[in-house]
């Protein structure tokens, strides 16, 4: 019953569903922090400039610039979020 329960049930052990968890809620973070992120750098002044240098920029370099620009940075803290930054570069970067 172990084997099928394990094998073909979809059991997991405790550590395995802690890891599949802390997956989730970090996606989950990213997903609901990265429209934050495009919002502050769409609210800026000079947006079409800056945009701009963002497109310019390699898809590696481009997390990097939104982390330095400071829009990634989660609400409550100054710290910035490497993974928000590329998603919010990712979606800066679709926008026409």
């Amino acid at each position: 019953m172990t084997i099928v329960g394990f094998w073909g049930l979809g059991w997991v052990l405790a550590s395995k569903a802690e890891v599949m968890a802390q997956t989730r809620a970090e996606a989950a973070t990213v997903a609901a922090l990265a429209p934050i992120c495009v919002a502050k750098f769409e609210a800026q002044p000079d947006v079409a400039t800056k945009l701009a240098e963002l497109k310019k920029a390699s898809t590696w370099e481009r997390g990097t610039l939104i982390e330095k620009g400071g829009w990634a940075m989660t609400p409550g803290t100054n710290s910035t979020n490497s993974a928000v930054a590329n998603a919010c570069a990712e979606k800066l970067g679709k926008a026409t």
